[in-house]
């Protein structure tokens, strides 16, 4: 390791250290790994271990990732609140809720999130590993709102986001109790209940739009035993047949459907974690609690690179335009490429100031 490398480390091990209370050796390790993290992009250990700016050998290194996975009990409220205190916006939130998935040989890996929606992004902040496929139940995605409302207050939420397989009378009855607002999107063959006029379809209110036309159906009407407005459309999907979006709201909304469209940027996330930043999937973690693990620390790379990201766009060079009118990549991208040039280049010190800056909050 050189001298530079050392302070650089150093600089970042002031910042984590007076925000994880964490033993100064593990706080060490934890910046190594998030630098490593953002020059490799990747999970895989033995490139992680490479990636390392330590004196030890790369093999020394690679045992101590290991037993940092198998022993280490991290606390992952610590991890969300440290994230809560970088994120670029000041609440209420966005929430988002969300569930992606793959497998490792026989094993499922399934994650249930919560993120915070921001400029075509979601942010993590908090999660929890089920263990099966599929779905989330009612109970498993309240003590994950919950837990949300314990760590940052209820008031932080301005609304909550989500796609139609988080359905269902408890769930939908958990957040009205709660007076948490939502934009679910329903199924469209749901029955719901219209008062004085009997059982429909959900697609029927809707039916006799033109394509691409928005209504808001200004009455409220019954899901189940539960109250709540619909807005919603007739689109083509992407195989050309009609199908109809239709979002559930729990206060009458005529933006429904246009706040609805923020729930994708968690997909954004997901897309960074595994394809296009971390390479979520080449971790060959199969222990649930090691990969929520590996959750946090990506976590918090995330969120420095989509902010180092969002500096350089603003006071550095804003990121190109292509001809279609999109931004050539994300936030996240831009900032991710800048913190491991910054991190490459022992010479780079002004750069590696900026990302410094940044993450402070300074």
């Amino acid at each position: 390791m050189t001298t530079r490398d050392k302070n650089k480390n150093s600089e970042l091990f002031e910042i984590f250290n007076q925000n994880l209370g964490w033993h100064k050796v593990r706080v060490k390790f934890f910046v190594c790994f998030i630098c490593a993290l953002c020059k490799v992009q990747t999970v895989c250990f033995s490139r992680l271990a490479e990636g390392f700016a330590s004196e030890a050998k790369t093999e020394s290194t690679l045992r101590r990732i290991q037993r940092f996975f198998a022993k280490f009990i991290l606390d992952g409220d610590v991890i969300a609140r440290l994230v809560y205190n970088l994120l670029p916006c000041k609440p209420p939130y966005r929430l988002c809720l969300d569930r992606t998935n793959w497998k490792f040989g026989s094993v499922d890996i399934n994650i249930l999130m919560i993120s915070v929606a921001w400029q075509g992004v979601g942010i993590p902040l908090i999660w929890c590993m089920l263990p099966k496929p599929g779905n989330s139940n009612h109970e498993e995605r309240r003590q994950l709102l919950q837990r949300y409302i314990n760590l940052f207050g209820a008031d932080s939420i301005d609304s909550l986001m989500a796609d139609r397989e988080f359905i269902g009378r408890e769930w939908f009855e958990n957040l009205i109790c709660k007076q948490t607002p939502f934009y679910i999107r329903i199924k469209e063959k749901m029955w719901i209940n219209l008062p004085r006029k009997g059982k429909v379809r959900a697609f029927w209110l809707f039916n006799s739009l033109p394509l691409n036309t928005a209504l808001f159906y200004p009455k409220i009407v019954y899901i189940d035993d539960n109250l709540v407005y619909l807005s919603g459309m007739k689109v083509l999907n992407k195989d050309n047949k009609i199908e109809f979006v239709i979002i559930a709201t729990f206060r009458p909304d005529p933006n429904a459907l246009m706040r609805y469209k923020d729930r994708w940027q968690i997909e954004t996330m997901f897309r960074a974690y595994k394809s296009s930043g971390f390479n979520l999937e080449d971790t060959h973690l199969t222990n649930l609690e090691r990969i929520s693990k590996m959750l946090s620390l990506i976590s918090v790379a995330f969120v420095w690179a989509y902010r180092v990201g969002i500096y350089r766009n603003d006071h550095i060079k804003p990121i190109q335009i292509k001809k279609h009118g999109r931004k050539a990549c994300s936030f996240f991208k831009y900032g991710l490429t800048f913190i491991a040039n910054a991190l490459l280049n022992p010479f780079d010190i002004n750069n590696f100031e900026i990302c410094i800056k940044v993450l402070s909050c300074t």
